[in-house]
């Protein structure tokens, strides 16, 4: 949630510094390369943005939280530009149940105060409006009102006590209203699936919008990170993990799953396959239903189109896999190379057991267990020989039969 919210700051403001409690390394490290200052005692909201009074600089300062990780950079600009007619800028919401939040009490456009639920009469209860909890001020102001806050009687300074004291100063102090889905705060289990399915829709929406085609939109999982091109096409229940690059003209077909992997033009994907870390597809390779592909380059034009595995190897262009195919690329303590060269035939069932070499143009019947290299051009066969007994079988199965 902290980097969703960091990467949307990152292209507004010029700083960005992040508060953590103590104990919090983990969250520190996700925070970098931004500053990061801790909050020892947790005090309320606003001790925490004056732990990071030092960084303040001149100019507006706007304090966010990461458990409202979903507020987009157009909302924040809105923030800014409403804050250059203001002393005070505030983010505000209309839920469908407003609940417990905050309510922004207004006068003439101009925010008079905020509520919080607990203290809040049934009139003023009744008010949609909601507070977000963002606020964005001079820095110079924040200053001295983030010092001027009083404890509550649970020993916490509030930020939104802030507000109170920009009105008693004569500075204006305005709501800028947006979403509640860009607004809402996630703060349990439940939150987040919804904030997720939240990020899912618009991360549909923009992919469709830049070109690419998604014959059911509503089953495609992205992840942050997901780069599709023009003119890519996907097909139902298809999910993207982290670290998928995938270039113009590709098909993904239905209940594919991708993760760290970079797919070249024109290539297709699946039914069914699963690209693992590492993989590399060049322009114009076909991967089918049931291939699994891991820390692997696949030349172009390549085909693996029927129950594969392909890990820790090299395919060559213009190479065919047969189905069943499988690199056998750890013996149990180490994990070895497979390279498969250029216009290599690898027929149906080959067990390829890294380390191993098969030269360009190699031919490999089906069946086969390749231990050692095979040269260019060569035909290997490493199967046992065909042996057929006349009668075999029924002199077996009436030997079965009397036991």
């Amino acid at each position: 949630m902290l980097n969703h919210l960091l990467a949307q700051c990152e292209a507004v403001f010029d700083r960005v510094v992040v508060v953590v409690g103590p104990g919090m390394e983990v969250v520190a490290k996700a925070a970098a390369p931004h500053t990061v200052v801790v909050q020892q005692d947790r005090l309320g909201t606003a001790h925490a943005a004056l732990q990071a009074e030092a960084h303040f600089g001149d100019g507006d300062v706007a304090v966010l939280y990461a458990d409202n990780p979903l507020i987009r950079t157009e909302t924040m600009r809105r923030l800014l530009e409403a804050r250059r007619g203001a002393g005070m800028a505030l983010l505000a919401m209309r839920p469908v149940d407003a609940g417990r939040y905050g309510r922004v009490i207004e006068q003439g456009g101009t925010v008079e105060r905020i509520v919080e639920w607990a203290d809040a009469s049934e009139a003023e209860r009744a008010v949609g409006l909601c507070n977000a909890g963002v606020l964005c001020a001079a820095a110079d102001d924040f200053r001295r009102w983030l010092r001027a806050v009083t404890p509550s009687p649970k020993g916490e300074f509030y930020l939104t006590d802030c507000v109170t004291l920009a009105n008693a100063e004569g500075k204006r102090v305005i709501a800028v209203e947006a979403p509640w889905e860009e607004l809402r705060g996630v703060n349990s289990r439940v939150e987040l699936s919804e904030a997720e399915a939240t990020v899912q829709s618009w991360m549909r929406v923009a992919a469709m919008e830049a070109g690419v085609t998604l014959t059911a939109p509503g089953s495609v999982q992205f992840c942050w990170d997901t780069r599709l091109a023009a003119d890519v096409t996907v097909g139902p229940n298809v999910v993207f993990g982290p670290g998928v690059v995938v270039e113009a003209g590709v098909e993904i077909r239905a209940f594919c799953h991708l993760e760290g992997c970079q797919v070249g033009p024109g290539a297709i994907v699946g039914p069914f396959a699963r690209l693992r870390p590492g993989t590399v597809l060049e322009a114009d390779v076909h991967i089918g239903n049931f291939v699994e592909v891991k820390a692997t380059r696949v030349g172009r034009g390549a085909k693996a189109n029927h129950l594969t595995y392909l890990g820790d190897s090299e395919v060559g262009e213009k190479t065919n896999i047969g189905a069943g195919t499988i690199t056998c690329n750890y013996d149990g303590v180490n994990k070895f190379q497979t390279k498969i060269g250029a216009n290599v035939f690898v027929g149906t069932a080959s067990v390829l057991v890294a380390p191993v070499r098969l030269g360009d143009g190699s031919f490999i019947a089906a069946g086969s267990v390749v231990t050692s290299d095979v040269p260019a051009e060569a035909m290997t066969f490493g199967r046992a020989r065909q042996v057929d007994k006349p009668g075999g079988a029924t002199a077996f199965r009436a030997g079965r039969e009397k036991k």
